[in-house]
Parts: structure tokens; sequence; C-alpha cells
């Protein structure tokens, strides 16, 4: 059965950025194929590296392989907020496909906090030599 994820705007799903390249196949309905690279992912939607980027609004079968499995979706490609950077959002996700990419989100939470940790002392550090 498929899966619609519900946005809560009391609170915002986790981000993550896998350790690994990760690659994403999108595929229009009428057959056109694109490639590009996950850059960063929640049970709602990611961020795709892609040049070009897609037409906003476009409705695509998104495919990629994660730690725990291929994911296949379909997706809702939003407005590009860089020339080679654009977000999505999933409009319909198979239960095993909501599995794989949970548990591939849980898996990688600790190494996107470690990072995040450590990108923000690096600010500090840099802050710390402003000349204001």
């Amino acid at each position: 059965m498929p899966f619609l994820p519900q946005v809560h705007a009391q609170r915002r799903a986790p981000r993550v950025r896998f350790e690994e390249t990760t690659p994403v196949v999108l595929r229009y309905p009428d057959g056109r194929r694109f490639s590009g690279e996950l850059r960063v992912i929640s049970a709602t939607g990611g961020l795709l590296s892609l040049r070009p980027p897609l037409q906003q609004g476009s409705v695509v079968r998104l495919m990629f392989l994660a730690k725990t499995g291929s994911v296949l979706a379909s997706a809702q490609m939003l407005t590009p907020v860089a020339w080679n950077q654009q977000p999505f959002r999933f409009i319909a996700l198979h239960d095993d496909d909501q599995m794989r990419l949970h548990a591939a989100i849980k898996q990688s939470l600790p190494d996107t906090r470690r990072q995040e940790e450590q990108r923000s002392k690096e600010r500090e550090h840099m802050e710390s030599y402003r000349a204001w």
C-alpha cells in the first residue's frame, strides 16, 4: 500500500547526509531519465545535485540505493535552490520502501550529528578570528 508522507508543522523530519556518494535516477512518466546525486534525505523529501535542474512541479519516479536496500518513490521536484541543487518531496512510498528509507536515516543520524557538531565548532573557531 502506498504511503503518503505526512508533514507535521510542529516537528521537522530529521535530515541526514549519507557518508557515501549516493547516485539517484529520476524517471519521467514518458520514459525520459536523468541522474544525479543525493545530498540530503529525510522521511518527507530531500536535496539532489542535478545538472540541469528539472522543471519545478514535475512528478518523477526517484530511485536510489541506500545501505538498507533500494528505495523507489514518486517525488515532486521543488524550486531549485542553486544552479545544481534541487529539493524534492516524496508524494508516494510503498511500505517496504518507507521501511528501508527510515532504517537508512536512522543508521545515518549519529554520523550526521557528529558532522554538524564538527562544522559548528569550526564556525565558532573561525568567528573567534573575525575582526569586528
